[in-house]
């Protein structure tokens, strides 16, 4: 990607592309998130241990980290246009996947499904380049951060998923998300346009990529963003299963008060992102991390329901979700223009990782006979502080538009 900042940018056109990108992440984060929702069901009807459960929720995560490398990648190549219908209906075949594996109650068709199915996580290394090449750096903070309240798909499907599945059924939920993957592939591809000042970058992929890993900044912000966005996956994720086991609420209860996480993270991130314009990344991140180290270890006291439990989670969402927005307003100020999908790739994947590690984490170190997640908490809280200090000491200060290469 290249930015001629003089090209004149349509104001329409440039808030009509943020809207479709933000939907187009939505629904393939609904789609990225399926199994989650479900998976306390899954592990009644196949009578799966803590730790295979864990397994099955974490392993979309996976590809969904790892694939936004290469998709950032080819983002710089081909851009959003291309890119956002391509990864949709690429997701299709893999949502009706799971829904075999899960109507056949077949671990394995599951696992490969999810797996196959992080592809619908990669959408984010493209809608992040996709923005910011159609807003000045002054508002770039603005743009990822409404572009980034699209991780809301995690929200609508930790509500309406396991309620679909009731009014429904498993399987025709399944296809009504894999019908909405497709009509919305089909609406960006009519509809979505490559900003004026973006032009295709042939370069190979794999110097690209090794020139943005060499980038100091991609692996300072893919650190801080693994501990912001990472903690709001696993949460995200993982949270119908942690609220069932220590709090024992059912399916559709533990689905509403995840939604209601996923949905006060939403809310903070474009907030974190128009903060950041005006204060500066660096503050916003490490009030990020060190509130959610704070909100962390009240958790390990499991409060009770409902008041104090619920502000618990609310407030660490809203700390996850400044950081998500920070992090990415860092990002989009300080990384060259022509490797910002290569950047964003190598970054977002961190992200996605540091959500995929934790949810096996809790899985493995449950106490069933105390109903408690101390461990795993405790490692959060450890990382939370870890990141703080980064922040502030570990990252050194640039002049604006300067870059360490």
């Amino acid at each position: 990607m290249t930015t001629a900042v003089q090209t004149p940018v349509d104001r329409r056109q440039q808030s009509l592309n943020l809207v479709l990108a933000t939907v187009a992440f939505t629904i393939s984060f609904w789609a990225w998130n399926l199994i989650g929702p479900l998976g306390v069901r899954y592990a009644t009807d196949m009578d799966l241990s803590a730790t295979a459960k864990s397994v099955l929720v974490a392993i979309p995560i996976l590809v969904g980290s790892l694939g936004r490398i290469l998709t950032g990648a080819l983002t710089d190549r081909f851009g959003g246009r291309i890119m956002f219908p391509v990864l949709l209906l690429a997701s299709v075949p893999f949502v009706l996947l799971v829904a075999l594996g899960g109507h056949l109650d077949n671990y394995t068709i599951l696992l490969v499904a999810g797996f196959f199915l992080g592809i619908a996580g990669t959408s984010f290394a493209v809608g992040i380049p996709f923005v910011q090449a159609w807003y000045d750096k002054s508002r770039r903070g603005f743009a990822t951060g409404i572009f980034g309240a699209g991780m809301g798909g995690t929200a609508l499907s930790a509500f309406f998923t396991p309620r679909f599945v009731e009014w429904f059924g498993y399987v025709a939920t399944h296809i009504i998300i894999a019908v909405a993957l497709t009509v919305v592939a089909a609406i960006c591809w009519m509809f979505l346009r490559d900003s004026p000042r973006w032009s295709s970058n042939h370069d190979a992929v794999v110097p690209k990529l090794v020139g943005a890993a060499k980038l100091p900044i991609t692996w300072q912000m893919g650190f801080l963003y693994a501990a912001a966005f990472g903690g709001f996956v696993a949460f995200s994720t993982y949270l119908p299963t942690y609220l069932k086991d220590v709090y024992d609420f059912d399916l559709q209860a533990a689905g509403t008060r995840t939604a209601g996480f996923a949905i006060a993270a939403v809310i903070a991130r474009p907030v974190g992102g128009v903060l950041s314009d005006r204060f500066g990344a660096r503050l916003i991140t490490a009030i990020s991390c060190g509130g959610a180290a704070v909100t962390a270890v009240w958790m390990i006291t499991q409060p009770p329901l409902e008041f104090p439990a619920g502000l618990d989670f609310v407030l660490t969402a809203v700390f996850m979700g400044l950081g998500s927005g920070s992090v990415f307003s860092w990002v989009a100020k300080e990384a060259p223009q022509e490797r910002a999908g290569s950047v964003t790739g190598i970054v977002g994947a961190a992200g996605g990782l540091g959500g995929f590690f934790p949810p096996l984490v809790m899985g493995a170190t449950y106490d069933s006979a105390d109903h408690s997640y101390t461990i795993g908490l405790t490692l959060l809280v450890i990382t939370a502080v870890l990141a703080t200090l980064f922040t502030l000491f570990g990252i050194k200060h640039r002049e604006p538009g300067k870059l360490t290469r």
